[in-house]
């Protein structure tokens, strides 16, 4: 394990056990008025934030493979919430077997061999043009299309979008080798400190929903409170990436942005199902795409843009 990592770790310990103690005083003694919801809601992260630094530290300390093999972990539980909410039928039982048990363990293989440019092809190209050839081999075409594209979804976002962050280890950073692990750390210290702030700045500041006729959307102010917080961290963060000062501000700043994105997209999609959380997973935080919907859209970015801006070759 690298030492700026251990010295990563030993800095969000610290940070995290006072943001434990803070919220735990405040559950105990009270809060103002109005802010119980912002407090259990902030301490339900902090949980959800130290099994993160748990599970992250754990698989750092197994190299490269534990780190592939937590993102695979962490891919299968996203695809099964997300599966679980989309239109299937009988005729769909070889789609999902190929999906969990094939899709996805190839896709985590390629990126273990360091095979970057299949891992960048399988899933949008091979598994795009042979998942509907398998499904119309069953005969069944009611609501072939629906059925279809969904199941696609749930490939690129929970698959091989999310298989981007371990794919970060294997870039070729010139003066980074071997800490990419700290640009996976970085990408998510920053886009969930985006997040919580998305969720607090509405609180504090008012609400102006992005999409007025859509119930429940994000708002304006959110969205300004996610990509300054985010940017904040992240170029506070510099030391632990390739980037210099004002480069990781912009590159926070991006992630920041696409992430608040993605955390939209997947509302939508919840709401056009009729569900308030993916799963139940994760005790008073939903399932596992509700914590890493934000990761999910940001990874594939930060990994080319960090591959076409500074990786050799």
């Amino acid at each position: 394990m690298h030492a700026d990592f251990s010295s990563l770790v030993t800095g969000l310990i610290l940070a995290l056990t006072a943001a434990t103690l803070i919220a735990g005083g405040l559950r105990r003694w009270g809060v103002p008025e109005g802010t119980s919801i912002l407090v259990e809601t902030l301490f339900t992260r902090i949980n959800t934030w130290w099994a993160m630094v748990v599970l992250l530290s754990l698989a750092a300390f197994f190299g490269r493979g534990g780190v592939v093999v937590l993102f695979a972990i962490l891919s299968f539980a996203a695809l099964r919430e997300f599966l679980t909410l989309t239109a299937k039928r009988r005729a769909d039982h070889w789609v999902l077997m190929f999906s969990f048990f094939v899709a996805l363990p190839l896709q985590y293989i390629f990126v273990a061999a360091g095979w970057i440019g299949l891992m960048t092809i399988f899933i949008p190209v091979y598994a795009f043009l042979f998942l509907p050839v398998l499904a119309v081999l069953r005969g069944d075409t009611s609501g072939f299309l629906t059925r279809v594209a969904e199941t696609q979804w749930g490939l690129m976002l929970c698959i091989f979008a999310a298989s981007h962050a371990p794919a970060l280890l294997w870039l070729e950073i010139p003066d980074y080798s071997h800490k990419a692990i700290l640009l996976i750390a970085w990408l998510t210290i920053v886009v969930q400190a985006a997040d919580v702030a998305h969720f607090v700045a509405p609180r504090i500041m008012g609400r102006h929903r992005i999409a007025p006729a859509v119930p429940h959307s994000r708002t304006w102010e959110g969205l300004v409170g996610a990509v300054l917080i985010g940017t904040a961290l992240g170029t506070l963060l510099w030391w632990i990436t390739p980037f210099n000062t004002w480069q990781a501000m912009l590159m926070s700043a991006t992630v920041s942005l696409v992430g608040y994105g993605g955390g939209m997209v997947m509302g939508a999609i919840k709401r056009d199902k009729g569900v308030r959380d993916w799963g139940h997973l994760i005790p008073g935080q939903g399932g596992f795409i509700d914590r890493l919907d934000s990761v999910v859209f940001s990874a594939p970015v930060l990994f080319h843009l960090v591959r076409f801006f500074w990786a050799a070759g």
